[in-house]
């Protein structure tokens, strides 16, 4: 993923002041920083849920949202941004699962349903993610019966369904009890592992510094920091992240 001197205007109020970003293939980047700092507006403008004013955002070397027409940057149709969606898995805070599909049903929808995958070979691949994010014995249950860890590992479960060139989470765990954080991270910390191209927004600083490859910090509407966890959590060079290390550490 890169991202080129992006900016996000809503009215008068600019939340994204020149945002540039590089992540490489395989690569976990946690992104911190105080609430309307833009982090999720950010996010949000990767996968084109929110359109950028200026700059630029490649996704595996593709331009996201807009095409280049002579020189200047239009907008880009819908079957081309829907299409380019499949290529980013989007965690939110809310779980948004269908809440009359079963754990499997949600999973496998839009493997079958946007990329046609045939359904046998998605059932085969949706039970084999659930039981990757540890609910095996889940496949069957309905929303309702699960916990509400339980329903964000399914939403990773189906993100991953698309086979995503990057996936983004947006503060996965907010919404959740603190006993069921754990097991959210857990799986988050397995997908790092493996080689999976993140990019995280979160306040839980301890996966920061285990599952990160670097941590960018982020300060009203611009990227003021970006380091190594080591260097984030023992030696940060500005000040604006020691103030905000020293609050919540």
């Amino acid at each position: 993923m890169h991202s080129e001197d992006v900016h996000k205007r809503f009215g008068r109020l600019e939340v994204l002041k020149g945002v540039s970003l590089e992540v490489t293939k395989g690569e976990t980047v946690c992104i911190i920083g105080p609430s309307g700092s833009g982090k999720t507006t950010f996010l949000r403008c990767i996968n084109h849920l929110e359109k950028i004013d200026d700059g630029r955002i490649e996704v595996n070397g593709q331009l996201i949202g807009y095409r280049q027409k002579k020189g200047k940057l239009v907008e880009d149709s819908e079957r081309n941004i829907a299409r380019q969606r499949t290529q980013i898995g989007m965690v939110f805070q809310r779980f948004n699962l269908f809440p009359h599909k079963t754990a499997l049903e949600n999973v496998i929808e839009a493997p079958v349903h946007v990329l046609g995958t045939p359904k046998e070979q998605a059932v085969g691949l949706g039970k084999a993610l659930l039981g990757r994010v540890g609910l095996a014995d889940k496949v069957d249950a309905y929303p309702g019966k699960l916990s509400g860890g339980q329903q964000q590992r399914v939403a990773i479960a189906r993100a991953l369904a698309m086979g995503p060139a990057l996936m983004l989470f947006d503060e996965p765990t907010s919404a959740l009890d603190p006993e069921v954080t754990g097991e959210v991270l857990s799986v988050m910390e397995e997908l790092a592992r493996a080689g999976t191209t993140m990019i995280v927004v979160t306040h839980e600083m301890g996966f920061a510094r285990k599952a990160a490859n670097r941590v960018v910090m982020m300060d009203d509407g611009l990227i003021i920091e970006d380091g190594t966890p080591e260097h984030f959590f023992e030696a940060p060079t500005h000040e604006r992240t020691k103030q905000f290390l020293s609050k919540i550490l």
